[in-house]
């Protein structure tokens, strides 16, 4: 089984012609053609043209024989619903490590995020970004920290950067979980995820900001997910007593000014 076939079959279920494809993914008819009949093998950078274009893994366009998919397989194809969720297929993770061989916390500049979506598996990319140690954190799990925009989550601030722990398996996160989401369109967002991925292969983004309102994303936008594990902020968050805390504080003065009055009458 080549890739060829598959791509022949995806083609075929789309009822397009391999000019009609061509010409929408700017290749040549006689690359794509090549590609089909397997006469030249697409180097990676067409394998993602044709993973996006059809809306499935590359990893299914490399390991998996369509030829043996049942209708129910196609219909989950043709919905768009062929998403790697819990991580089990090819989902690269380029990382830095140290002169000790333990792996480095990057961190994504402001500058630098406008790339990320298209650098976060080069090395070329990755090497040139700052690094940086958080002794406290486990050795087994990866990484990073990304710069926040905007006041969409309060009270991480703007100008804050957000460490983050990547997941592999996007089915794991529970409804309510903060984490940064690299996405094709948006790049890198954070904001608190509500887990759809089962009923509607998609996540929820909410705000803790109130004015900005929830948006769903298909699974099959997502690039990265890292969940949420400390901030760095230039700013002190604010804090706010709520009507029980100031009626403790009140009562504490009170008391102090109590025993003060007293102390001057002995």
């Amino acid at each position: 089984m080549g890739i060829g076939t598959n791509l022949k079959l995806l083609r075929s279920r789309r009822k397009k012609s391999q000019e009609e494809v061509a010409t929408e993914l700017k290749l040549t008819r006689s690359s794509y053609s090549g590609y089909e009949n397997n006469v030249a093998q697409p180097n990676l950078e067409s394998l993602i043209l044709f993973s996006d274009y059809y809306k499935v893994s590359i990893d299914d366009l490399v390991r998996t024989d369509f030829a043996k998919y049942k209708e129910s397989d196609w219909e989950k194809i043709d919905k768009g619903l062929s998403a790697d969720l819990k991580g089990q297929k090819l989902r690269v993770l380029t990382a830095m490590v140290d002169e000790n061989n333990e792996d480095l916390i990057e961190l994504v500049p402001i500058k630098a995020s406008a790339g990320y979506t298209a650098g976060y598996a080069d090395p070329d990319y990755l090497k040139v970004l700052p690094t940086f140690h958080l002794p406290f954190l486990s050795k087994d799990r990866k990484y990073r920290s990304f710069p926040i925009k905007g006041d969409s989550m309060p009270p991480v601030v703007e100008g804050s950067f957000v460490v983050g722990e990547f997941v592999q398996n996007w089915m794991s996160i529970r409804n309510g979980t903060p984490c940064i989401v690299v996405t094709k369109d948006e790049g890198i967002v954070f904001k608190v995820v509500h887990n759809l991925l089962g009923s509607e292969q998609s996540f929820q983004l909410c705000s803790t900001n109130p004015f900005y309102e929830p948006y769903l994303v298909h699974a099959n936008d997502i690039l990265e997910v890292w969940k949420f594990v400390n901030y760095i902020s230039p700013e002190l968050p604010e804090v706010r007593l709520d009507d029980n805390d100031l009626s403790k504080s009140l009562k504490s003065l009170q008391k102090e000014v109590h025993e003060l009055k007293a102390m001057v009458k002995n």
